[in-house]
């Protein structure tokens, strides 16, 4: 029996008859048919649940776009504003909607002409998917009701006394809250019909671990690796550098309650220690820029935290310097900061000049081994290794983007790639020598992602290799996540002169201004360079001076416009995000986000500006997506199957 027949066979035990397999191709035809769904692009959340959900809730704008087209000429703006903050939190809504009504009559003519309002728009959104994938989509509890109110026959009268006996009963039985709610949650769904996040779901905002939650939780998504996530996933996989680093990004931006509350990583070992290290008129540098809310802090909480952000920075310099000594390979001597550092005169070398230091209190660096972590400090890391290595949700959490995620993606013809593709001033590829071999282009993501791969799932002694790999995707020159020269953390932090903060991006952020590089990049990653696009994030786009997220013609977008809020003073804006319809491609940008409690009291959305990007001439169906070509295959084998059949070559299972 040679393999098609034994793939065939297999095959027959999912369709066991003609009458099935016939059924089944009936089926795939049909769907290839229908509209492609609509994409949502995001990236560089940053840990802003409420902006993040808002924005996922409205579709970025999608859910007010449908409004508009169907209820044109029928609500006023007003109704249709009330119409979409319903959708977007309904259950909020609903009750002070109901809590302004002044009497039972009132309340159940609202109830009866929102829920009649939820039933057409649904119908609408669900009307470019098959039955089958709607009723998927439904909540189980009212899966029966809704069905059966989504697909009455619009030609058949006689049933219209039970349908409107459905709505009346369900508001007689009070359930019309939980059904506003589920209609909501129902449509939601269906406006959009995958998400792309391109990178950066942790550090600066408070609740990443939110984000994780939802998306795990949501029906269809995809993750690129932004530079913050590896950091997050090296921490989780055993890297003290990468867990140095998430630290002292917390301490910094007054966000250690992620650790503490969100992953019940302690930090007392930190305190204790930096309490009995470092002397309290040492470190004013390491003060943490405060977020508003909590700006009741008390002295005494702001010198811990201060203390520990000192404690950790140094450790996580000298980390960073072991690793840089036993990898000559990753060309980053100059980024040896402690071993330049003359520790009687306090001044350190850079690039052949001498500066003075802000302040030189090193109590643990020994000037002959500064790489070398103390006692202290080496049990300290020890600790924290194991706290992160044991906490539940983290480890959940960095299993999902592992699953859910890659270094890039191409997808109906899109690149999504959260950095750049490290280029030489001259546009070609930047090369890499990992382990004997030169990788570059396409091949060097593979690679890098191969890289953090094995430092997540190895347990044996190479495993030490690979997390140092994976710690230079956050600060290495070749580093698609990075893209630039150096990081110049040290300096920021001891050097008063801003020359010597400067970090050089790489030639890929000027040359992807122009098209034949980008169509270049495109054709390296087997996308089709005239219709392509290449999607990053990364990078805030300073909208406020002029600058363009759309480039190259169009052949490049940057969807990175400061969903953080540590961004949006030189951004200008909250960030952008794009969709993918079957009409095109459309980039949105966004307002900042003031509050949930704004947003259902005044019906404040947060969808500015939308622009058209593409258009496409004629309405693009399933078949010319990645989809179609999965399941245009599918068909090819249930058409081989049918002949099987009918030639007697397979026998049917009845």
């Amino acid at each position: 029996m040679n393999d098609q027949q034994k793939y065939l066979k297999l095959l027959a035990k999912q369709f066991p008859t003609i009458e099935q397999t016939a059924s089944e191709i009936i089926n795939l035809e049909a769907i290839l048919n229908l509209p492609k769904g609509t994409e949502h692009f995001i990236s560089d959340v940053h840990g802003e649940y409420d902006a993040f959900q808002h924005v996922l809730r409205n579709g970025s704008g999608n859910v007010k776009q449908k409004i508009k087209v169907l209820f044109k000429g029928r609500l006023n703006q007003q109704e249709m504003k009330q119409l979409a903050t319903l959708i977007y939190y309904p259950e909020e809504k609903t009750a002070r909607t109901i809590s302004q009504l002044q009497s039972k009559a009132e309340i159940e003519l609202w109830y009866q002409k929102t829920l009649i309002q939820l039933i057409e728009l649904c119908e609408f959104v669900a009307s470019k998917y098959t039955r089958s994938k709607v009723r998927k989509a439904m909540p189980q509890e009212f899966s029966y009701i809704i069905e059966e109110l989504l697909f009455k026959s619009s030609t058949i009268s006689d049933k219209e006394d039970y349908y409107q006996e459905i709505i009346a009963t369900i508001i007689l039985l009070e359930q019309g809250t939980e059904f506003i709610a589920a209609m909501s949650y129902l449509i939601q769904r269906l406006v959009v019909d995958h998400l792309h996040v391109v990178g950066d779901i942790y550090d600066r905002g408070p609740f990443p671990d939110k984000i994780i939650d939802t998306l795990m939780n949501y029906h269809s998504v995809d993750i690129q690796w932004g530079n913050h996530d590896i950091l997050w996933m090296g921490a989780a996989s055993g890297s003290a550098v990468s867990l140095a680093n998430v630290i002292r990004i917390c301490a910094r931006y007054d966000n250690l309650a992620i650790l503490e509350e969100g992953y019940g990583i302690s930090l007392r070992p930190l305190l204790t220690f930096s309490d009995m290290t470092y002397a309290d008129d040492s470190n004013n540098w390491f003060k943490p820029k405060m977020n508003v809310k909590n700006q009741e802090y008390s002295a005494e909480e702001i010198r811990q935290i201060t203390k520990m952000h000192q404690a950790i920075a140094i450790i996580q310099f000298k980390l960073e310097g072991a690793i840089i000594e036993r990898h000559p390979e990753f060309d980053m001597d100059s980024r040896l900061v402690l071993s330049r550092i003359d520790y009687s005169a306090g001044t350190i070398n850079l690039n052949g000049r001498k500066y003075p230091l802000k302040h030189h209190y090193f109590p643990t660096i020994n000037p002959k081994n500064p790489y070398q972590l103390t006692c202290e400090e080496e049990k300290l890391i020890q600790k924290l290794v194991t706290a992160f290595k044991s906490s539940e949700r983290l480890q959940k959490h960095i299993a999902f983007l592992f699953q859910k995620g890659n270094m890039y993606l191409t997808y109906n013809n899109n690149l999504l790639l959260h950095g750049c593709l490290p280029l030489n001033p001259d546009g070609s590829f930047m090369q890499m020598q990992i382990s004997g071999n030169s990788y570059s282009g396409k091949g060097l993501l593979d690679q890098f992602e191969r890289e953090l791969r094995l430092a997540y799932h190895k347990k044996d002694g190479t495993k030490e290799v690979h997390l140092d790999m994976l710690w230079y995707l956050w600060t290495g020159a070749v580093s698609p996540l990075f893209g630039k020269n150096q990081m110049t953390t040290f300096e920021r932090y001891f050097v008063e002169d801003e020359e010597t903060h400067i970090e050089k991006k790489n030639a890929y952020y000027h040359l992807r201004n122009n098209s034949e590089i980008c169509k270049n990049i495109l054709r390296e990653f087997e996308v089709d360079p005239e219709i392509g696009h290449i999607i990053n994030g990364h990078t805030p786009v300073k909208e406020k001076i002029g600058e363009s997220p759309i480039k190259a013609d169009g052949k490049l977008i940057v969807i990175d416009g400061g969903f953080s809020k540590a961004y949006q003073k030189t951004t200008g804006l909250a960030g952008y995000t794009l969709l993918y319809n079957s009409y095109g491609m459309e980039l949105a940008s966004h307002q900042p986000y003031s509050s949930k409690k704004e947003a259902i009291e005044n019906e404040q959305d947060i969808v500015s500006t939308i622009r058209v990007i593409d258009r496409e001439l004629k309405r693009k169906k399933v078949r010319e997506t990645d989809n179609g070509k999965e399941l245009k295959k599918q068909l090819i084998d249930l058409k081989a199957l049918l002949n099987a059949y009918r030639a007697g070559e397979i026998f049917e299972e009845r």
